[in-house]
């Protein structure tokens, strides 16, 4: 099944080895995946790393505040939801028709406490009260690019105002080898996510990064998720889960994340740009 969405075109594809678990892809490209009879399955390897520091955010079964700021198909949103009952959670989609289309096709649980809010997620987040939210979320794309809005000091500035004390900051970064230099070759290459590890270092005390070897080394484009807060971070547990996984990734931090920034400045709003555009082919 397919629709129009303010984003371009939505299909819901059916999963042939899971009775009622769905992709969703928006101009062919996937973007979310549910399973309705078991909303603590996580397909997609990003969203399974995600869901470790969810995991990790507080004491297992512990209610959260939760901000997710990019909607999509509210994967994350159902995965806490599961994991940790009676957690409060808001959600933000700039593209309101893709939410129709999920609240009509992927029905939420009547007893979740997930309210979904359409907008820009940088307007939204200006809205809301200090210290609100244990983890916010960002998993935000226009297309396939991360509004350059999305990516500042400024706009950190406020997540870090609207996380409460001991909260935690996690984000969906995508970067790849720059198309003019030879893979793994260093200089240019994940210029956008040496940036961003930047950028987080700048506002908060603590920060780590998981990632594929081969995308740390610059070798293919995909998913990078950043972890920030002010106190200690859970580094070696997720270290742990990350290796562990059908598809092992690398968490770096300290001395190492700051050597792999190099000598990358935060970006501020002056200067910001859009996560860079992914290759064709990327995410098949």
């Amino acid at each position: 099944m397919g629709a129009a969405v303010d984003g371009g075109y939505a299909e819901l594809l059916p999963d042939p080895e899971r009775p009622r678990g769905w992709t969703l892809a928006l101009d062919g490209a996937p973007q979310s995946y549910v399973d309705l009879d078991d909303p603590a399955y996580l397909d997609f390897a990003y969203q399974r790393r995600l869901g470790h520091i969810a995991d990790l955010a507080a004491p297992p079964g512990r209610p959260l505040s939760v901000l997710h700021l990019g909607g999509g198909a509210l994967t994350l949103a159902r995965y806490v939801a599961a994991t940790r009952p009676r957690s409060a959670q808001q959600a933000v989609e700039r593209d309101e028709r893709l939410v129709q289309l999920v609240r009509a096709e992927l029905p939420l649980d009547r007893n979740w406490r997930i309210r979904v809010r359409g907008g820009d997620a940088r307007e939204a987040l200006a809205k809301l009260p200090d210290d609100w939210a244990g983890l916010v979320i960002a998993d935000v794309f226009s297309g396939a690019v991360t509004p350059a809005h999305l990516t500042t000091t400024e706009f950190l500035g406020e997540v870090r105002r609207v996380l409460a004390p001991g909260g935690q900051y996690a984000a969906n970064i995508t970067d790849g080898p720059t198309p003019s230099r030879t893979p793994g070759s260093g200089g240019g290459q994940l210029e956008h996510l040496r940036g961003q590890i930047a950028t987080a270092r700048a506002v908060f005390g603590e920060v780590c990064a998981v990632a594929d070897p081969a995308v740390w080394r610059g070798r293919r484009f995909g998913n990078c998720v950043l972890l920030a807060g002010d106190g200690a971070l859970p580094v070696a547990e997720l270290t742990r889960r990350a290796a562990g996984d059908p598809h092992p990734a690398r968490v770096e931090s300290g001395r190492a994340l700051a050597d792999f920034a190099g000598g990358a400045a935060p970006v501020t709003d002056a200067a910001a740009r859009p996560s860079p555009e992914p290759p064709p082919g990327a995410f098949d």
